[in-house]
């Protein structure tokens, strides 16, 4: 094992990189809770005709089975101290905009992620991946990601009582004095409280510590046995094979731009992250990543599991910062993750406990933490300006990911060509231009 992932040449030993392990595991641990709450829709009464919820326990197993082999596959494979795991923002999409929105069934979406999977396998072995990747311009891609922030916190604001509906002004302020929305706040707080004091997985810390709160006040049923916090492996039988029973789904224009927006995002989750935790630990050389083709192969086949399984595109998580800032430098800090997602399928009855009050300040905090890219977009550019605003605003004004990436890559290419820019268009920004406006039509 040492030698394998060379521990002398980084300077590491076991019990740096078990510790660097689990501390990324508790970091990025609330996905086990949140991932199957979103997708499930829970607290969503009325969905689109025709459409079921999702097995919520299939979900969370399904989440961890994808959790452990990206992890693993990206620590032998790749031989970095990154982990992966269902994206937030991905499973937001899926479950608010392509269910609950376009009405669409959830096997035919995880069809839709299996079809991502495929392109980015494909993509990634020809090393198209990359160029694709540069042709977005970089306050696009940074748009996107901050875009995405405001959604998910937007959802997190929604689930947690604190905006609700009016028929006045579309959303106004919520009922404070609710025992649940109260019970929300108090999660942002602590979750607050604990990111300012710099603790490594202060999500996961609160809300472990909001579901006390809620069971000690009597808000949330607390376990009476051991049964209630450890349990048999949930089945992933109500979701496996669902991708594939249902491809045949997937071949119309309306998942055409669900199956682009998912590679879309996939792309520069990744990118992003791969390039930020490389740094972190000192694995960029001459500002080029090694080892990156068998990285970027790692999501894509946990994507391809991860629908197969059961759930929503599998991405590189940033909170590998946190195993890389506890001293990780090697595949074998991955390893490590990988097994506590494993143990983790022992702890499935604790989902009764966390229900959305509990994970609504997850979203709000992850959102913020995404929204920190708006202060490196070229605001001072007009025509950047534009189609950046648009990308992020139309997302949690649309509640849609897809159509704040459409808005935006439409008038990318005008600004830019009025501004006497067009020659800085790559070609691929044209071809997106013209699948948006077709989306559009469709959808008129």
């Amino acid at each position: 094992m040492k030698k394998f992932f060379k521990f002398e040449e980084h300077g590491t030993n076991y019990r740096t990189e078990f510790l660097a392990g689990m501390t990324t595991f508790l970091a990025m641990a609330y996905i086990l809770f949140v991932n199957p709450s979103t997708l499930a829709l829970v607290g969503v009464e009325d969905l689109p005709e025709g459409v079921t919820r999702i097995d919520q326990g299939a979900v969370f197993t399904a989440t961890a089975i994808a959790a452990a082999v990206g992890t693993l596959i990206m620590g032998v494979l790749a031989k970095y101290p990154i982990a992966l795991a269902p994206g937030m923002g991905l499973n937001a999409f899926f479950a608010y905009t392509v269910i609950l929105t376009y009405g669409i069934s959830w096997e035919t979406a995880l069809a839709g992620v299996l079809a991502s999977g495929l392109i980015f396998i494909v993509l990634t072995l020809t090393g198209l991946r990359e160029s694709i990747i540069n042709a977005i311009p970089g306050n696009l891609k940074l748009a996107v990601g901050a875009g995405i922030g405001l959604y998910i916190a937007f959802i997190g604001f929604q689930n947690s009582g604190i905006v609700q509906n009016s028929d006045a002004t579309l959303v106004a302020l919520g009922d404070l004095t609710e025992p649940t929305t109260l019970l929300a706040i108090f999660g942002i707080i602590t979750s607050v409280i604990f990111l300012s004091l710099g603790i490594k997985g202060g999500i996961f810390y609160g809300m472990i510590l909001t579901a006390i709160a809620g069971m000690v006040t009597g808000l949330i049923a607390p376990p009476t046995a051991i049964n209630d916090v450890v349990g048999p492996v949930p089945s992933v039988a109500p979701t496996f094979g669902a991708a594939l029973t249902h491809f045949g789904d997937i071949f119309t224009l309306e998942m055409l731009v669900v199956i682009l927006t998912f590679l879309f995002v996939d792309f520069f989750d990744t990118a992003g992250t791969l390039v930020a935790v490389a740094n972190q630990a000192g694995y960029m050389k001459d500002n080029k990543l090694p080892r990156a083709g068998r990285a970027l192969f790692a999501d894509s086949a946990a994507t391809v599991v991860g629908s197969v399984v059961g759930t929503s595109t599998t991405t590189s998580y940033i909170e590998s910062t946190a195993g890389v800032g506890a001293g990780g430098r090697t595949g074998f800090t991955s390893v490590v993750t990988a097994g506590f997602f494993l143990l983790a399928l022992f702890f499935s009855p604790l989902l009764s406990v966390i229900t959305q009050e509990v994970t609504a300040p997850a979203l709000i905090i992850v959102g913020v933490l995404m929204a920190s890219t708006l202060k490196d977009i070229d605001w001072d550019q007009f025509e950047i300006a534009v189609p950046a605003f648009f990308t992020i605003t139309a997302m949690p004004l649309t509640y849609s990911i897809a159509t704040g990436i459409a808005i935006g890559f439409i008038f990318y290419p005008i600004t830019m060509w009025l501004k006497g820019r067009g020659k800085e268009i790559h070609p691929i920004m044209y071809l997106l231009f013209v699948i948006f406006i077709l989306y559009f039509i469709f959808l008129a």
